[in-house]
């Protein structure tokens, strides 16, 4: 999981953020735009991707960012001390909450690609409004989770990827992952 500054549109008073979270295995996408990088917000998408994944979520590997973490207080190291919301949340939804080492962007490398994605996606699209840029990023998550390929999933989607390994451990799910229009709300709960 990470977060992504957006660019402020003319509509806004100040940017806004984008909250990302993949899974590993399947590659499959989860995101949100919130006004804010905080603890609240961070939360908040991760009580939305806990509804919205079909998969049970054991591990999360977020960086140090303090909307994730107390473990970094005026550059000083020190363990997390599990009372920081997020990790309330985590414990709350049975999720052990990891965080890379700091200043080490490449061990939560996945996330960093995609967000590299969403940089292209951002580059070459113009925007009339915040809603615009928002609508935009949900198509493309919609589209690189249904309809991209990826070499690193033998040239199958993330969806199809999901599939599979529901066929094969379906212990791991919360619920059958769907493609049909309606059944995968990438909105559903999120504020």
């Amino acid at each position: 999981m990470d977060v992504k500054y957006l660019p402020q549109m003319a509509d806004q008073t100040s940017r806004s953020y984008l909250f990302v979270a993949i899974d590993r295995a399947t590659r499959w996408v989860f995101i949100a735009v919130k006004k804010d990088k905080t603890a609240a917000s961070a939360r908040s998408f991760l009580k939305a991707l806990h509804k919205a994944c079909p998969l049970k979520i054991v591990k999360l590997l977020t960086d140090n960012g303090k909307e994730f973490t107390d473990r970094l207080f005026a550059s000083r190291e020190r363990q997390p001390t599990g009372n920081h919301e997020f990790d309330q949340m985590c414990q709350e939804l049975g999720i052990e909450h990891r965080l890379t080492k700091p200043r080490t962007p490449k061990t939560n490398g996945m996330v960093e690609r995609f967000n590299g994605r969403i940089s292209d996606v951002l580059k070459t699209n113009h925007f009339n409004s915040a809603e615009d840029l928002e609508q935009t990023l949900l198509r493309y998550v919609a589209l690189y989770n249904h309809q991209l390929p990826q070499s690193a999933l033998k040239s199958k989607t993330p969806l199809q990827a999901m599939k599979d390994w529901h066929h094969s451990h379906p212990h791991l799910f919360n619920k059958r992952p769907y493609d049909r229009p309606g059944c995968d709300s990438y909105r559903q709960g999120l504020d």
